[in-house]
């Protein structure tokens, strides 16, 4: 069968089903990840139908199996299956509030780049019975830019720093500075409990996809994948803290598990908080998980440099964090 380069762009006019494939990957897409890159190669259909046929092994790499988290390399050999088109959902545009919301919320942008303030509530992409996030969105209201893709993802509950490439190149140069620990990335979260250290290093391994009461949920696990975060002390009240929290790892709800673990949950977090403690500060007006991706810095282009990005905090969080101070 006669090999397919990746760089060949697709119909917008699909047919009734898209045929087997066989697709070479180049090297401006190496490091992309393989559910990211079908997601471009077989565009409007869901992405739970995406991952269902990656774990059916349908898909194959190099003739193997794999998990929709590869990282693709240079030359590596692709088999697309067969999908039928009956399998695409219908497009869902934004609505207006939405689309209001992101154009207000970017933070910086060039040619390869867009920060934004992701709100919190809105999902970085769609699934899971959601029809649209933050990427669907920023690809509806700028049908010109062909290649926007997420560079990192922040969960659904969380606001704050959340970077998304406009060219391949980008995203490739992006991904390789995260995967080096280039980019420095600080949260701030309010938390149960009072601190009386300044600071704290937590290393615990995490195991996801562990069931509780019928959800998964992500623990601490000596047979989990490496996890390290490092904490500081940026203020405290008389039983809760504030702080920061610098990712060196980036596993799933890493702060979220690292800072139950450590007995001081992030308040507002339903999932692995403390319900008491929670249900106190929402009278006081805390209505979301208080955790938010304050600042993003790594070296860019050499016209810009070291570049950084902060994210104002929402105007709620800040106005508890007042009444907390008086």
């Amino acid at each position: 069968m006669a090999m397919t380069c990746y760089y060949a762009q697709m119909s917008e006019n699909f047919e009734k089903s898209y045929p087997v494939r066989q697709v070479v990957v180049e090297s401006g897409h190496q490091g992309q990840r393989l559910d990211n890159f079908l997601l471009a190669m077989l565009k409007g259909v869901p992405k739970s139908r995406i991952y269902r046929i990656v774990r059916k092994g349908e898909v194959r790499v190099n003739k193997g199996r794999t998990k929709a988290s590869y990282r693709l390399q240079e030359g590596d050999v692709v088999r697309i299956p067969p999908v039928r088109m009956a399998d695409k959902e219908p497009a869902v545009r934004p609505g207006v509030k939405t689309i209001e919301a992101l154009e207000q919320s970017i933070l910086y942008e060039d040619k390869r780049l867009l920060v934004l303030n992701k709100p919190p509530g809105l999902a970085v992409h769609g699934g899971s019975g959601l029809k649209f996030g933050v990427i669907e969105a920023l690809r509806s209201m700028r049908p010109e830019e062909k290649e926007l893709e997420l560079v990192h993802r922040l969960d659904r509950a969380t606001s704050g720093c959340l970077m998304i490439a406009k060219r391949r190149s980008a995203l490739r140069t992006l991904h390789e500075l995260l995967r080096t620990n280039g980019v420095d990335k600080r949260y701030i979260a309010l938390v149960a409990g009072r601190w009386e250290r300044d600071r704290e290093i937590v290393d615990a391994p995490l195991a996801k996809n562990l069931l509780q009461g019928g959800e998964r949920v992500v623990r601490v696990d000596p047979d989990g994948k490496q996890a390290l975060t490092r904490f500081r002390v940026l203020e405290r009240f008389s039983d809760v803290t504030l702080v920061e929290a610098e990712l060196m790892t980036g596993r799933t709800h890493q702060l979220r598990v690292h800072l139950a673990h450590l007995g001081t949950p992030i308040l507002g977090d339903d999932k692995y908080g403390n319900s008491l403690a929670n249900r106190r500060l929402k009278k006081q007006g805390l209505k979301r998980l208080f955790l938010h991706a304050r600042a993003l810095s790594f070296n860019w282009t050499e016209e810009v440099g070291r570049l950084r990005v902060e994210a104002p905090l929402e105007p709620a969080l800040e106005q508890l964090l007042k009444q907390l101070r008086t």
